[in-house]
């Protein structure tokens, strides 16, 4: 395992300030360590891009421990972390920095520890005790300073451009699979380094599963196709649904269409700081309700480095709606061996309310 210390250069913002909050909850906590081994936690605090590493943040240091691959990275993006690049991914080197560090409690994300590693530190890391802190960082990413807002929005630039594109091209006789890829090719060549999920292209019956996977079907003439997907610009991501009809909207799906528009719109009109997520999702409900239809998923979440972040909008969701926040709204009403129906916003709380991100007709 090859050390490198070096002195400690001023930490930039906003690396600075987001450093300061993490330590403040350690403080809250009684934690005077916290091991970080979540990919987008650890960019989020240090700004390191590396696919192995790990991070132990104590009150006075940052440590940041990786393999040779990403030590110029290292270097580059978080130089005035203590780098510690280790020749294997073994518990070992975690443990040696922990004991090292003297610390008493050391909380860690329990959703990503795995029971090997956990197990290990436990044995080895003692006396320092392990404390599971769900949601630490979580917790502090969920309201978007300017600089995550404007990424957030290049993703959602990116993927409605790409959608623009291609709409006018989707017709009777594609496939499911194609209209992904080419999708996916749009996105692309406007700058994603990918999707942010794979996209959901269901035409006709599909469309009454929420989360198809694209297939090999092809679009039927007099169809509908429901499109969920979203670009990965940098780190940030975008999450959209739209509905195409090739030809008309099918009758069937006609009220039903209307339904959701409502819902949609009822529920954005809502949003706004204090106000429980719980509410949100009980208005667009309500309304698909009243129509006579099931809602079987929660209204929306929240985005950011990750496709599905807190806070969940959901009836059971206890959060209250604060200004930085950036959610989806995406009622939806599905009918088996018929079809379905999702619109799907992109939606920044802020002070003066809802602030749609997302341009898109529907």
């Amino acid at each position: 395992m090859k050390q490198t210390t070096r002195p400690i250069t001023s930490i930039p913002e906003p690396h600075a300030g987001r450093l300061e909050r993490a330590r403040a909850t350690l403080r809250a906590r009684r934690l005077d360590g916290y091991l970080i081994t979540h990919r987008p936690d650890q960019y989020w605090l240090t700004g390191f891009t590396g696919e192995d590493g790990q991070v132990l943040l104590t009150a006075r240091g940052v440590t940041l421990l990786s393999d040779g691959r990403f030590g110029e990275t290292a270097e580059r993006e978080a130089p005035w972390a203590r780098r510690v690049l280790r020749k294997q991914r073994t518990p070992e080197p975690t443990v040696r920095e922990i004991r090292q560090s003297r610390l008493t409690r050391l909380g860690f994300e329990p959703d990503h520890l795995s029971f090997r590693w956990h197990d290990a530190l436990r044995k080895q890391a003692k006396p320092t005790r392990l404390v599971p802190c769900e949601g630490l960082i979580r917790d502090l990413r969920i309201c978007k300073d300017d600089g995550e807002i404007e990424a957030i929005q290049a993703a959602i630039d990116v993927a409605e451009a790409a959608f623009l594109e291609l709409e006018p091209r989707i017709r009777a006789g594609m496939t499911e699979r194609e209209v992904a890829a080419q999708l996916v090719f749009e996105m692309t060549r406007r700058g994603a380094s990918g999707p942010s999920f794979e996209p959901i292209v269901a035409s006709g019956p599909h469309a009454s599963l929420p989360h198809h996977e694209a297939g090999d079907r092809a679009i039927g003439a007099g169809e509908g196709v429901l499109i969920d997907w979203g670009a990965r610009v940098g780190w940030h991501v975008s999450d959209l649904t739209r509905m195409v009809w090739p030809t008309s909207i099918p009758r069937a799906l006609k009220t039903v269409y209307t339904v959701v528009k409502e819902a949609h719109d009822a529920a954005i009109a809502v949003v706004r700081p204090g106000v429980k997520a719980s509410k949100v999702d009980r208005v667009a409900r309500q309304i698909i309700r009243d129509a006579g239809h099931a809602f079987v998923h929660a209204l929306g979440h929240g985005i950011g480095l990750e496709v599905h972040e807190a806070p969940r909008l959901g009836l059971k969701s206890d959060t209250t709606l604060e200004a930085g926040m950036v959610v989806t709204i995406e009622p939806g009403v599905y009918l088996p061996g018929v079809g379905g129906v999702r619109i799907e916003s992109d939606v920044l709380i802020a002070d003066g309310g809802a602030r749609v991100l997302s341009t898109l007709p529907y």
